[in-house]
């Protein structure tokens, strides 16, 4: 397990072979709209993923493009982008359940292991690789860009309604006033699209595509970074 993880960082090093400036990249703080097909996908089916057939799901959906005009680049990127979300998914859905996240092994648990601590230890170096954007190689207004654009293009997919609430509407919907911080929006919305998403038990798609317009309104009055 130690040699194989080491092996991978060692790997990874090398794709990113472009490492921005640090003083140019800031984490762009934008949810990576891939968490929520991905947890539609896992939780439909009762098999292990390998990263590549999860990345041609999304685009066969139409929400996963290419990201770079180099090959190499593409495919680096694209899997940074598909960890990360992964690697999101995974702490938001313990203790509930467990997502194995292994690129060759992708996997959810109703069950929680006995010893799901420990392999969550072990994945401590890669998680946290793939959550700083400084290793994705570029610049933070691209990844907002992108961000943006999946952002786009699930909206479109899950069907929202382009007219959106007003903002005191959005703060309600999220349980929540005006004198929320940043920090209490983006925690609330992961906390209630988690809890309402259809593929769930107990999950809602009206409510789920409520949630997803208040929180494109609160972005759209810039009440979210």
């Amino acid at each position: 397990m130690k040699l194989t993880t080491m092996l991978l960082e060692k790997k990874l090093k090398t794709l990113a072979v472009n490492e921005p400036n640090s003083a140019d990249v800031l984490n762009p703080h934008s949810d990576n709209p891939l968490i929520w097909p991905l947890l539609s996908l896992l939780q439909s089916s009762n098999h292990s993923w390998k990263v590549h057939h999860l990345a041609t799901e999304l685009q066969q959906k139409g929400l996963l493009h290419n990201l770079d005009s180099q090959p190499e680049k593409n495919l680096f990127k694209r899997n940074f982008l598909l960890m990360n979300a992964l690697y999101e998914l995974q702490d938001m859905l313990m203790p509930k359940q467990w997502l194995q996240v292994k690129a060759m092994e992708i996997q959810l648990f109703r069950i929680i292991p006995n010893n799901a601590d420990i392999l969550h230890h072990q994945d401590a170096a890669l998680r946290e690789y793939y959550l700083d954007w400084k290793n994705y190689d570029t610049c933070v207004n691209v990844v907002r860009e992108m961000l943006e654009s999946f952002w786009n293009n699930y909206q479109e997919y899950i069907g929202l309604n382009l007219q959106l609430m007003n903002k005191g509407h959005a703060l309600k919907v999220f349980e929540l006033d005006d004198t929320a911080s940043n920090k209490d929006i983006r925690k609330q919305w992961r906390k209630l699209a988690l809890k309402w998403h259809p593929d769930r038990d107990q999950g809602n798609a009206e409510k789920f595509k409520e949630v997803c317009e208040a929180w494109q309104t609160l972005r759209e009055n810039n009440l979210v970074a």
